[in-house]
């Protein structure tokens, strides 16, 4: 009997590689369709106020135009209530870029330059786009949403505020205190592949092949907006480029575009362009976070606070988890967090690659790095010392934790020994240099609302078929080695599916839930077939095959231990005396994600995320002109993201470890946690290397420039 090497652990190459470089993976608007028609929007120029009047003659007239659609004339949503997905039911414009109106031509360039002869005008009225935080209109949400939207009850959300001990008698009497304010700006996500979908009807069903981070989810969103049973929706997504969370849900282009169908009774293709994505897809919110630290003079800590306000939009409440993490990753017997959301007239929010987590772990690693120096503690020696030995508010086990262990490994690796600890302290010509730690963590949760179908027929070949989603992480290749494995036979034995509500649902790709949620389902199914083909087959599969599907399990484990991902991640930079200019030569990561599936898709992801995080650190703003209520750098000219010629020396390296609870591969969460620490740790390693503490994100030279030239 041979011995089937295993899968999970490989390096394999990406399965969908040699599809891609080809051409042969369609992306949702490459698929072909007979006889498209190109639907081009019509979008708000005022933050608030109401459309009063709408002069699309001009427009209709045009050779070539099949259709305008406006709030007038637009078919009726069953739902109505939900300010993202329920386009053109009504006159108010909530935030400005907001969808009034659709051309709907023979060509993309048609209805592009109809849409500009509609004449609009509207009934402005005062809008208010500036987050502050003395604001008088401030609430607490129910929850802090770690997927999920609206202004209640979320899904998977966590509490809005926690607190444990007497947080304000241990600050006043802690040795060693800090009270600081860190801001993070609005950033946006901007993957490769614009938002897009192509509509399609045929005997009262709806086929949309759309750009979505989770095919299942934006189904049964589109189904309910359009007052459609979910069985009469077909969403297919195979290929994706990119996401970070912006193609989680389907927002309103995808509803619209049905809309258009059904009307002039063709398909439709909508693709959003660069600049109407700052507006319609959703962004990171900014903050504002309170960080108060208390420690005794052996430096360790007694009191945390992290109170945070945030802005959400008055269309539709969103908010994030930002302090989350505050509440698992250091010991301190005195404890809180808050969240307070401040309503404004802008575009709804949604979820960033590492949401909440992102923001606070700046403004919490920032802290500990000030707090670090305050105790005459080196910024490494500081964290571990401080380590939980099990949750610091729940009291629970964690499944995993090395944390100790990355921050070591990581230390060692980058020569951290030899560091001087005085800012300052090293010059290479006009460049001042210095090095910078922070500590990164995010959840690793398995979502329900998985199942997984697996047919071999009679020649051996099995077939695997859940709804997952691949946005560029590897799923094609990671959910091929899970099954493999969990099936004992080679990764050339199986065929994978993906991508389509046709298949058996599945959550969304995001949050580092993906490959845990989807990977138990296809390896309890795996189970089940084989349990059936050994006692009712023999062990062999019957000459008709053999088909089984099986839900997802619910993890009993998730409520008796804390789950999470952990790293640790140090930057080099060097800042330009002169003109404030900052680089970044060297980032290093380690880290602590359980069993890795694929190493070389790992990295890539791990490598990806630091990446997005120094784009954080230093370039990426959303600025609001509060005149207008316009994000004025809508586009790659002016919202600059880290390229090739801003990243110097990236190494990733993780721990040799597995975890029996989070999941049966025994994998964590690689997605988020990558990006988590970086910001920080390059915030940290700047004020090393000026003596310059920076704690407003983007760490832009005005910031640096006058305090240098002071000094």
């Amino acid at each position: 009997m041979s011995i089937v090497p295993r899968a999970i652990g490989t390096p394999l190459d990406r399965l969908d590689a040699p599809a891609k470089v080809r051409g042969a993976a369609p992306y949702a608007f490459e698929h072909p369709v007979e006889r498209p028609a190109y639907l081009y929007p019509l979008q708000a120029t005022v933050a608030a106020g109401r459309v009063t009047g709408l002069d699309v003659a001009a427009a209709r007239a045009e050779p070539g135009v099949l259709a305008v659609l406006t709030h007038h004339d637009a078919p009726r949503l069953a739902v109505a209530d939900d300010a993202e997905l329920a386009v053109l039911q009504t006159d108010e414009i909530r935030y400005r870029g907001q969808i009034i109106g659709g051309v709907i031509a023979e060509t993309p360039e048609i209805a592009r330059h109809a849409a500009h002869l509609v004449r609009v005008e509207c009934a402005e009225r005062p809008h208010d786009v500036v987050l502050r935080p003395d604001r008088d209109d401030l609430y607490k949400p129910l929850n802090a949403a770690r997927f999920g939207r609206g202004r209640g009850e979320l899904q998977n959300g966590s509490p809005a505020d926690t607190a444990l001990g007497d947080v304000e008698a241990a600050l006043a009497s802690a040795e060693v205190a800090l009270d600081a304010t860190y801001t993070t700006p609005m950033n946006h996500h901007n993957p490769m592949e614009p938002h897009t979908a192509v509509a399609v009807w045929k005997g009262g069903e709806l086929t949309v092949h759309c750009s979505t981070q989770g095919a299942t989810v934006s189904r049964d969103l589109i189904a309910a907006a359009l007052g459609l049973e979910p069985r009469r929706v077909r969403v297919v997504s195979p290929y994706v480029g990119g996401g970070f969370g912006a193609k989680i849900s389907p927002h309103g282009y995808a509803v619209l575009a049905a809309l258009a169908a059904q009307v002039v009774d063709r398909p439709v293709k909508f693709a959003l362009t660069r600049r109407q994505m700052f507006s319609l897809v959703g962004y990171r919110p900014a903050a504002v976070q309170l960080v108060r630290l208390g420690a005794g003079p052996d430096g360790r800590l007694t009191a945390i606070a992290h109170d945070v306000i945030e802005q959400t939009a008055k269309a539709k409440g969103y908010a994030e988890q930002v302090a989350e993490c505050t509440r698992w990753m250091y010991a301190a017997p005195h404890r809180r967090t808050t969240h307070r959301l401040a309503p404004l007239d802008l575009p709804v929010p949604t979820i960033m690659r590492a949401p909440g987590a992102a923001q606070g772990m700046f403004a919490l690693e920032s802290a500990m790095d000030e707090m670090a120096a305050a105790c005459g503690l080196d910024p490494v020696e500081f964290r571990i010392r401080n380590e939980p030995g099990s949750h610091p508010e729940t009291g629970l086990p964690f499944s995993s934790r090395h944390l100790v262990a990355c921050l070591r490994d990581g230390a060692r690796r980058f020569g951290w020994a030899g560091r001087d600890p005085a800012v300052r302290a090293r010059r290479d010509g006009d460049w001042l240099v210095g090095t910078g730690v922070a500590a990164s963590t995010y959840p690793s949760p398995r979502f329900p609302g998985n199942a997984t179908t697996i047919r071999v027929g009679p020649d051996g070949h099995y077939t695997v078929m859940i709804a997952a989603a691949d946005i560029g992480t590897g799923t094609w290749t990671a959910l091929t080695q899970i099954a493999a494995d969990a099936l004992d036979v080679t990764v050339a034995e199986v065929e994978l599916r993906i991508g389509d509500t046709a298949l058996p649902d599945a959550s969304p790709a995001g949050l580092s839930s993906g490959i845990n949620s989807w990977g138990t389902s296809v390896v309890e199914t795996a189970r089940r077939l084989r349990a059936l083909m050994e006692s009712r087959h023999g062990g062999t599969v019957p000459p008709q095959g053999l088909e089984v599907t099986a839900d997802m399990p619910d993890n009993a484990d998730a409520a008796r231990y804390g789950m999470y991902s952990f790293g640790a991640q140090f930057a080099e930079v060097r800042v330009h005396v002169g003109t404030g200019e900052v680089r970044v030569p060297r980032l290093l990561g380690v880290f602590d994600a359980g069993r890795v599936i694929n190493p070389r898709t790992a990295r890539s992801q791990l490598l990806g995320g630091m990446t997005m995080g120094l784009s954080m650190a230093l370039h990426e703003e959303g600025v609001l002109d509060p005149r207008t209520g316009h994000v004025v750098n809508s586009d790659f000219a002016a919202y600059h993201i880290a390229t090739n010629a801003d990243v110097g020396a990236l190494e990733a390296y993780w721990l040799d470890t597995e975890d029996r609870y989070t999941n049966p591969m025994g994998a964590k969460g690689i997605g988020e946690v990558c990006i988590v620490g970086t910001a920080a740790a390059i915030a940290n390693a700047v004020h090393h290397a000026t003596g310059v503490r920076v704690r407003d994100l983007p760490i832009t030279l005005d910031k640096l420039l006058r305090r240098l030239s002071s000094d």
